[in-house]
C-alpha cells in the first residue's frame, strides 16, 4: 500500500500548478452540506447539464479542419484595442457607474465608489500550460498592475478562460478581496491567496464589500481544471448592488428560466454583462421544438439570441438598462465565425429596442452616458450574411406594430 501512496504522491507532484487544488477539510464538508450538491456533484438548475459534444468525432473533425470555415474562426485583421491607461479609469465616473471590457469575460466595473474586477484573465493562453492551448487574439489593454487598487475580484467558475493562474498570482500580493463560488477558494489558497481574503459563496448567499452587496446567483454550467473533473466546485452568475446602481455578470451559462427569478430578486439592473459567444451546433441542446428562442443551442453556453433574451428576463421582460456582450472576441473557443457573436447580438438587441454597448477591448464607457455602438468587428473578421434569429419579444412587437398599421 505504501508503494501506491508513493506513486499517487508522485503523480500529484507532477501536476502543473495551473490545475489548482481540490477542496478538502471543512471546505469539502461545507460543499457536501450545500442544497445544490447531490449524488457527489453540484447540480444545475433544471437538471444535469450535458457537457460533451453531441456529434461524432468524425463530424467534429470535418468541421474543425474544413478549409473554408476554419479561417473564419479567427480575425483576418488586427483587433482594435483601446490603449487604456490609468488616467482613463482614475477619475471617478460622472454617473457613478463605468464599465471597461478587457476582453473575453474580464470586466472592470466601477460602481458607487468601489472597483470590482470580474473574471480577470491576463494570461496569454487559457490553459494550465504556457506552450499549448487557446491563445489570445489581442493583447490585454493594459498591464494588470496598471489597473490600480481593486476592492474585490469576482470569479464566476474555475475554467481556464475565467480563472487564470498568472493573473491570480499577480493579484495575490495585493489587498484585494476575492468573491468566488463554493469550492473555488481551494484553487486560490493553493496559489497564495490568504483565506481571510476569500468570500466563498453558495447560490443565493451574499457578502458585503464596502457599500456593495455581492450575491452568487444560479447559472447552468459545469466546472473542472485537472485531469479528473470531480464537479466539486460551484459555478455562478453574480449580482452586485450598490447604493445607487445594480449590475449583473452572467459568467458562463446555458439559458434557463431562472434569469426571471434573479431579475425579480435582485434587479432591475443598470447594466448586464452577458455571455454570448462559444456556442455550437455540436454542443448539447436544452430546448424542445416548442422553444420561444430560435437558435437556442447549447446546454452550457448561450447563443446571442439567448443572451439578449436572458437580459430581457433579468429586466422583467422589458428592454431597459444596457447589455454588454462578453465571452467573445479574445479566444477561439468554438466553431462559429469569430465576428458572428458581435454581429448577431447587435441584430437581436436592435430588434427589440434593447440598448447594447459594443466597446473595443479596453474602452471605458458609462451605461448612463454615450454608449459605444459601432460594429468595430466588421472588416476585422468574416461576418456571415443571413437573417439572424431574434428574441420572441421582437416578433411580438413586430406583430403588434403590423396590427396598428393595419388599423390606420
Amino acid at each position: 500500500m505504501s508503494g501506491f501512496r508513493s506513486l499517487s504522491s508522485g503523480l500529484r507532484a507532477l501536476q502543473p500548478a495551473g490545475f489548482g487544488a481540490d477542496p478538502s477539510g471543512e471546505r469539502l464538508a461545507r460543499i457536501r452540506r450545500s442544497p445544490h450538491f447531490k449524488d457527489g456533484v453540484f447540480q444545475n438548475p433544471g437538471g444535469t447539464a450535458r457537457i460533451r459534444p453531441s456529434g461524432s468525432t468524425l463530424d467534429l473533425a470535418k468541421v474543425f479542419f474544413d478549409k473554408d470555415e476554419r479561417p473564419r474562426r479567427a480575425p483576418k485583421g488586427t483587433i482594435p484595442v483601446h490603449p487604456t491607461t490609468l488616467a482613463d479609469i482614475a477619475k471617478p465616473p460622472a454617473t457613478g457607474l463605468r464599465l471597461t471590457w478587457m476582453g473575453h469575460s474580464s470586466v472592470l466595473a466601477e460602481i458607487d465608489g468601489q472597483r470590482v474586477l470580474f473574471d480577470p484573465v491576463w494570461g496569454e493562453r487559457c490553459s494550465p500550460f504556457s506552450f499549448v492551448g487557446p491563445k489570445r487574439l489581442h493583447p490585454a489593454p493594459l498591464p494588470i498592475a496598471a489597473l490600480g487598487p481593486v476592492d474585490v475580484v469576482v470569479i464566476s467558475h474555475d475554467h481556464y478562460d475565467h480563472l487564470d493562474l498568472p493573473t491570480i498570482k499577480a493579484l495575490a500580493d495585493t489587498d484585494t478581496l476575492f468573491a468566488v463560488p463554493l469550492g473555488v477558494g481551494a484553487h486560490l489558497e493553493h496559489w497564495g491567496v490568504s483565506a481571510d481574503r476569500l468570500r466563498e459563496l453558495d447560490w443565493h448567499e451574499a457578502t458585503k464589500v464596502g457599500g456593495l452587496t455581492l450575491t452568487a446567483t444560479p447559472a447552468r454550467h459545469f466546472c473542472g481544471r485537472g485531469l479528473r473533473n470531480t464537479q466539486h466546485t460551484l459555478w455562478a452568475s453574480w449580482s452586485v448592488a450598490g447604493d445607487e446602481h445594480r449590475i449583473f455578470h452572467s459568467g458562463d451559462t446555458g439559458y434557463f428560466e431562472g434569469f426571471k427569478d434573479i431579475g425579480a430578486a435582485h434587479g432591475p439592473f443598470d447594466a448586464t454583462m452577458i455571455q454570448i459567444g462559444a456556442y455550437s451546433d455540436f454542443w448539447p441542446k436544452n430546448h424542445t421544438d416548442s422553444t420561444p428562442l430560435p437558435g437556442a443551442w447549447p446546454d452550457i453556453h448561450m447563443s446571442p439570441v439567448q443572451g439578449v433574451q436572458a437580459h430581457l428576463d433579468l429586466q422583467q421582460g422589458e428592454p431597459s438598462g444596457v447589455l454588454l456582450p462578453i465571452h467573445w472576441g479574445t479566444f477561439n473557443l468554438a466553431f462559429h465565425p469569430w465576428a458572428e457573436p458581435g454581429e448577431w447580438t447587435k441584430v437581436a438587441a436592435d430588434a427589440v429596442g434593447q440598448a447594447v454597448a459594443l466597446p473595443v477591448p479596453g474602452q471605458p464607457f458609462e451605461p448612463a452616458g454615450v454608449l459605444p455602438v459601432e460594429p468595430w468587428w466588421r472588416g476585422v473578421g468574416y461576418v456571415p450574411d443571413h437573417e439572424w434569429p431574434v428574441p420572441a419579444l421582437a416578433s411580438k412587437t413586430t406583430r403588434e406594430d403590423l396590427d396598428l398599421v393595419g388599423e390606420v
